[in-house]
């Protein structure tokens, strides 16, 4: 990767920057900022993270599909540097009607291929670098959906495939049809959210990256106690860092395939994040760290 002293981690064929970027965040509330936006994607490129992960279902309530795909891929190309290794992965699956602002799924083939073709255009990128199925459709079998996924990457719309929210059955099913064209799968995990602990340990056997969502998730919790509560929190006071870049560093700690994708819409965020990468945890602070709290934290 050029420009990056970050460490690599596999996806699929890639070898990417251990620390990715979540879009939603700079395009997720109503007057949200467009220029700290694109300022806060500048500053990841320019700090060496090249994973930008979007969906067409992110951005503020009842603004209609696509405003984060345009978001990312407007300050993506405002960036002067150059773009050959960038991955931008976004995800289809999900329906978000604007009247109400609520969510429901859909895994057919032909939602999933309109998406696609959707977010082709609003990306300008075809093939998609990385699709990721959003959700399961639960009026589905699951095996139909990625049926519907192997048949856009044999269409040559989609160069890789993830999934995300799924438990080892459906990461089993979905190898089962998709072979190595799936790469990744995206789940939830944070030092408040463990429950993805046996899907990372799947995808270290699997040959796959895990895209950890949500990776500060309860960290408002720990970040409030005072000593002798969260030892993120004691870890972060001691080591003169914050807190984020404790919990993303005790991920990457975790196992070699999580790759986390913490959100943010500030340069400062995003700089506090790639420090992680950098962060060299001891034993002693991984044992303290590896058993949760009674704050889940």
């Amino acid at each position: 990767m050029s420009g990056t002293a970050l460490p690599l981690r596999r996806l699929g064929d890639l070898a990417v920057p251990a620390i990715g970027f979540g879009a939603m965040t700079i395009t997720q509330v109503a007057g949200y900022d467009i220029d700290r936006g694109r300022r806060a994607v500048h500053a990841a490129l320019d700090a060496g993270v090249r994973l930008f992960d979007t969906a067409d279902v992110y951005g503020p309530a009842g603004a209609g599909d696509g405003i984060n795909e345009l978001a990312l891929m407007d300050a993506l190309r405002s960036w002067p540097g150059p773009a050959d290794d960038i991955i931008v992965a976004t995800k289809g699956g999900h329906l978000r009607f604007p009247e109400t602002d609520t969510w429901w799924t859909n895994g057919s083939y032909e939602h999933l291929r309109r998406a696609c073709t959707a977010s082709i255009r609003r990306l300008g990128l075809d093939p998609i670098p990385l699709y990721h199925h959003h959700r399961p459709d639960p009026q589905l079998p699951y095996a139909e959906s990625m049926s519907a996924l192997r048949a856009l990457y044999d269409e040559g719309l989609i160069a890789r495939i993830g999934i995300s929210n799924v438990d080892i059955e459906r990461i089993d099913t979905a190898r089962s049809i998709l072979g190595d064209a799936l790469v990744s799968v995206q789940n939830e995990y944070s030092p408040g959210a463990r429950g993805a602990e046996k899907e990372i340990r799947a995808c270290e056997e699997r040959g796959l990256a895990f895209l950890s969502w949500g990776p500060f998730g309860g960290m408002r919790q720990a970040k409030s106690l005072g000593a002798g509560g969260s030892p993120f929190a004691e870890i972060a006071r001691s080591r003169g860092v914050s807190i984020h870049q404790v919990a993303l560093a005790w991920q990457l700690h975790r196992s070699p395939v999580v790759i986390p994708i913490p959100g943010a819409s500030r340069p400062e965020s995003v700089l506090d994040s790639v420090a992680a990468a950098s962060l060299a945890l001891t034993a002693d602070e991984l044992a303290l760290l590896d058993t949760p709290d009674e704050t889940g934290a």
